[in-house]
């Protein structure tokens, strides 16, 4: 029942309409962002593990720059992003934004020079792992480009701050309309819109005006709005109750974590990035837990589930199938886990353990 779940989540239809991609047997480029902390370790798992699946992919390797690029006012360089756009899909590591003023995060920099504009996030019961719920299954989709995210902020005199929520139509219809698609595609009956119009009726308010909008064309697909307060305390409580769920974007933010929390935390989510023209880019949401970077006791699981996300887009979905099944079949063994999940193997242990059930 539980692999049957997976397959209900993950499915085998591709996350977006993806660009004309070659072959499965002819090499196709992907950009990979190994990332900082732990993200070389697990980048270099992933590597091994598609490599072992004879997985058709030829990686193009980018780091973040010693130096704030200009052109991009961020440690990532223009290169990196004109990686992604040329190649249409890529990998990302954990990154670490450096303190300090006069540049803007890495990861809102790939969304808004990327137009990234959906975040979706399957979340799913692990079949053999145990947690508080044995039959999560949903689905969250944020909105990735506005919001309070916006970036604007500005003090108005001493002591006193300001910081500006940007609600469009045109972003809000996107992200509604890319829910809806996602349910139908993936067999999905229901879409929760979240929000909190009762208190911010104009931003809000239009979001909520976008999905009834979007929903009167799916009237297949039952559609309902729950404030963000009361869905928290809903999902908690029993999150079967919960299909599909799309928001903007702090609400995302918060929401898309809670829901790891249920299925054992952000190591074992996966991410994937939409943006316009087919662009996908997946990522491993966790930090960079510097802490234990180079120790060899990283789980790649994240970021792992993460490219089968990748594979799926590029209709490689046979070897997604493969390494999606290796890699939930050596967590429900148990006998090789790290150490967050219970277990004493290091990262290359796990590793080969994956390989090993290919």
């Amino acid at each position: 029942m539980a692999f049957q779940l997976l397959r209900q989540t993950l499915g085998r239809r591709s996350l977006a309409n993806p660009r004309a991609f070659s072959s499965a047997s002819t090499p196709i480029r992907a950009t990979l962002f190994p990332g900082d902390g732990i993200g070389p370790e697990i980048a270099d798992s992933v590597k091994q593990i598609f490599q072992a699946a004879d997985v058709p992919i030829e990686w193009e390797e980018h780091y973040v720059g010693t130096e704030i690029d200009p052109r991009t006012q961020s440690f990532l360089t223009w290169e990196s992003l004109e990686s992604v756009r040329r190649n249409g899909v890529g990998l990302k590591g954990p990154m670490a934004t450096p303190i300090g003023k006069g540049h803007r995060s890495l990861n809102l920099t790939l969304r808004k020079e990327l137009n990234l504009y959906a975040n979706v996030r399957p979340c799913y019961s692990l079949p053999g792992y145990k947690t508080r719920y044995d039959n999560v299954n949903l689905i969250t989709i944020r909105e990735n480009t506005e919001g309070e995210y916006s970036g604007l902020e500005h003090q108005v005199v001493r002591g006193v701050v300001e910081s500006l929520k940007i609600i469009t139509r045109q972003a809000s219809l996107r992200v509604a309309e890319y829910a809806f698609h996602y349910a139908k595609a993936h067999g999905r009956e229901r879409v929760s819109a979240i929000h909190k119009a009762n208190i911010m009726q104009k931003t809000d308010g239009l979001f909520l005006k976008c999905c009834r909008e979007v929903a009167e064309k799916y009237p297949e697909i039952t559609y309902e709005e729950v404030v963000i307060d009361n869905c928290c305390m809903m999902l908690v409580k029993n999150p079967a109750l919960f299909d599909v769920l799309v928001m903007p974007n702090l609400y995302g933010d918060i929401i898309s974590d809670l829901c790891a929390g249920l299925v054992g935390g952000l190591g074992l989510t996966p991410s994937c990035n939409i943006g316009e023209g087919g662009i996908a880019l997946a990522e491993a949401v966790h930090g960079s837990a510097p802490d234990i970077a180079g120790k060899n006791l990283a789980n790649p699981t994240a970021l792992l589930l993460s490219g089968v996300a990748m594979l799926r887009h590029l209709n490689l979905h046979d070897k997604a199938e493969l390494i999606q099944k290796a890699i939930l079949n050596t967590i429900a063994e148990g006998k090789h886990r790290t150490a967050d999940l219970g277990g004493s193997s290091k990262t290359t242990e796990f590793t080969q353990a994956i390989i090993d059930h290919l």
